[in-house]
């Protein structure tokens, strides 16, 4: 042990040996007492592993160094390996040259295949592609001829950087050399080619290989697979598969997310059957894309049977796949089985995470099982999932939605007291507009506006600016300012799409008001009665009954609610019209609907009516007998 510690070297040039001392006296506490001295010497392995651990190149070099010191230590292809891997991270590459050159002497053979990748690996690193290729001379400066190792590794490199170098390679210093290529030779091209979307390129390497009685590898396939898949290709990559002697699940998953991706349900399902069939399971990732697929088609029970069959072939899920589907189930109105699948998943070691809880928060809330979403909030803080802003947005807008504005604000003040806050977003803040508004409360809703403007100066401006030229009745101003907003990336508030819709229905622009109104809908805030009431009149206004009705089918079919201003325009332009019979109609729905019809509506049909000569008929119609 004594003469082993006295080897090491106590120079003062390097501080690093001291630590390097105290590693290699702990490891000697390991040898058994009762061996010979020489079994105290660090082995090869252990030297290569202190080489590589060293913080520079000149620590490494001192390392081997201070090896080739010890008594009956001799260094090896992998000390040379560990040392030339280092020299070249820190790219010194003339003293890899020096290295080469005194292995045969020193361990009395020339560099082996290892090394030489090694070094070519180390100038990719360098970004030294050209000099990549050199590699070739110094296997052949040591008499030896390089193996198809040293080839492909070569052939690796280049294909990354550049694919007519590879190929110019290939053809050159390999296939004119009379190198046969094998299955990872074509392989590596086959990469290249596919990188630089060189399809046609690929299928004439596939012939080539074919050419010469090889038949190419799963590998070599599933790489001109995916190539196709990605170029939009799907059916011939479909009719490719058909040559493959041996699929793997690696082709399926290529072929189902391809389908998937361009949702062709059914061919992604007839894919999943035939991997089912031959007994593998897709990965995780396109399992995912199935479920997500069959959701998004309405078809969630079968989403829930393709989990539970992966699950029962041993295939792996995770919580994103399980997220899916539950977020399908609530989407599709059927929250509660959501629920039931949280339960199944935390029974099967699944931790259900933020985006969970949100999903179903979500479903509560568009299903107006409001208290139920306060609860999952509530659980959520129980459980140590923190709520991000996702979660606050989206209660805020559920229970704003529904009138429990108090609760909002509730809500609101405990997102501006959290870490994660709004995040520079707006709609929640929208949301408690909306709020107010829906319920008449205009004047707080405008004073809300008005105190957002500290944390939103540009987006109140430019609201204020726009309900401004509203009120003026310069429309086109309003527009302007709204179009800037957007550009800028602002929501508005149901207060300014309110006031433009109004405006352009005033002006006879219905059919801008309608695409403001869409635009509502697609930034999540549904329209009110006030806001589709006056499309209606404005439709009126100009004689379009038609439009007018189909307009209100349309809103009414996306839940939108109407009242006794929507029909009374309606049933007023009908009666102008001659049509007593279709406004008739038009009464008696909005009656069953538990609508009230105001002093116009009466006052129009009764004015109608006493045009008719079935005035009697129509009192009878309009008191129910």
């Amino acid at each position: 042990m004594l003469k082993f510690c006295k080897a090491l070297p106590f120079s003062s040039s390097s501080t690093h040996f001291i630590s390097l001392k105290c590693f290699l006296i702990f490891q000697s506490q390991s040898f058994s007492s009762s061996s010979s001295s020489s079994s105290s010497l660090p082995s090869p392995e252990h030297v290569s592993h202190l080489i590589l651990e060293q913080k520079s190149a000149s620590q490494a070099l001192e390392t081997f160094r201070w090896a080739s010191s010890l008594p009956k230590f001799s260094h090896t292809q992998s000390t040379y390996r560990a040392l030339i891997h280092k020299l070249c991270s820190f790219r010194r590459f003339d003293t890899v040259k020096q290295m080469l050159d005194e292995m045969p002497d020193s361990i009395g053979s020339a560099p082996g295949d290892d090394i030489f990748i090694t070094i070519v690996r180390g100038l990719a690193r360098a970004r030294m592609i050209r000099s990549v290729i050199k590699v070739l001379d110094l296997v052949y400066k040591f008499h030896t001829v390089p193996s198809l190792k040293i080839f492909n590794s070569i052939l690796d490199v280049l294909v990354k950087e550049d694919i007519d170098i590879a190929r110019e390679f290939y053809r050159k210093s390999m296939m004119e050399c009379g190198v046969q290529g094998d299955d990872y030779t074509f392989g590596i091209l086959m990469k290249g080619l596919c990188l630089t979307n060189r399809i046609g390129d690929g299928f004439k390497l596939l012939q080539l290989i074919k050419s010469r009685g090889v038949t190419p590898n799963t590998v070599i396939y599933n790489t001109l697979l995916h190539s196709l898949c990605k170029n939009g290709k799907v059916g011939r990559a479909r009719s490719l598969m058909n040559e493959i002697e041996e699929p793997n699940d690696v082709t399926f998953n290529i072929l189902i997310s391809a389908y998937c991706k361009e949702e062709n349900l059914v061919q992604a399902i007839v894919m999943l059957e035939k991997c089912f069939g031959l007994g593998f399971t897709p990965d995780v990732v396109t399992v995912t894309k199935v479920v997500e697929v069959l959701c998004n088609a309405d078809r969630v029970t079968e989403a829930a049977e393709v989990l539970d069959r992966v699950e029962s072939m041993g295939g792996l899920l995770d919580i994103v796949a399980y997220n899916t589907l539950i977020r399908g189930f609530c989407a599709a109105g059927k929250v509660k089985v959501g629920v039931h699948f949280l339960k199944q998943m935390e029974s099967k070691g699944f931790l259900p995470n933020v985006d969970t809880y949100n999903s179903l928060i979500s479903g509560f809330c568009e299903s107006r099982m409001l208290d139920l979403a306060l609860n999952l909030f509530n659980d959520m803080k129980t459980d140590g999932i923190k709520w991000n802003f996702i979660t606050f947005d989206t209660i805020i807008r559920g229970l704003c939605s529904e009138g429990r504005i108090e609760d909002g604000f509730m809500i609101l003040e405990l997102m501006e007291e959290s870490k994660e806050g709004s995040r520079g977003h707006i709609s929640p803040y929208n949301s408690i507009i909306y709020g107010l508004f829906k319920q008449s409360r205009f004047d707080e809703a405008a004073e809300f506006l008005t105190k957002m403007e500290k944390m939103f100066p540009r987006a109140v401006e430019k609201s204020l600016k726009i309900l401004e030229h509203c009120k003026d009745g310069i429309i086109e101003d309003a527009k302007r300012v709204y179009d800037q907003m957007n550009d800028e990336g602002g929501i508005p508030s149901i207060i300014v799409y309110d006031s433009l819709v109004r405006g352009f229905s005033q002006e006879g622009s219905v059919r801008e008001a309608v695409e403001l109104m869409n635009e509502m809908i697609v930034n999540n805030c549904f329209p009110i009665p006030s806001t589709f009431n006056a499309i209606i009149t404005g439709f009126c206004r100009e004689g379009k009954v038609e439009s007018a009705l189909k307009f209100m089918e349309d809103i009414t079919a996306r839940g939108c609610v109407p009242n006794a201003e929507t029909y009374g325009p309606l049933i007023d332009v009908l009666c102008r019209k001659g049509d007593l019979q279709k406004a008739l109609q038009l009464f008696l729905e909005m009656v069953e609907k538990g609508i009230h019809p105001d002093y116009f509506i009466w006052n129009s049909l009764l004015l109608s009516l006493s045009q008719e000569n079935s005035f009697k008929n129509g009192l009878l119609v309009l008191c129910g007998n």
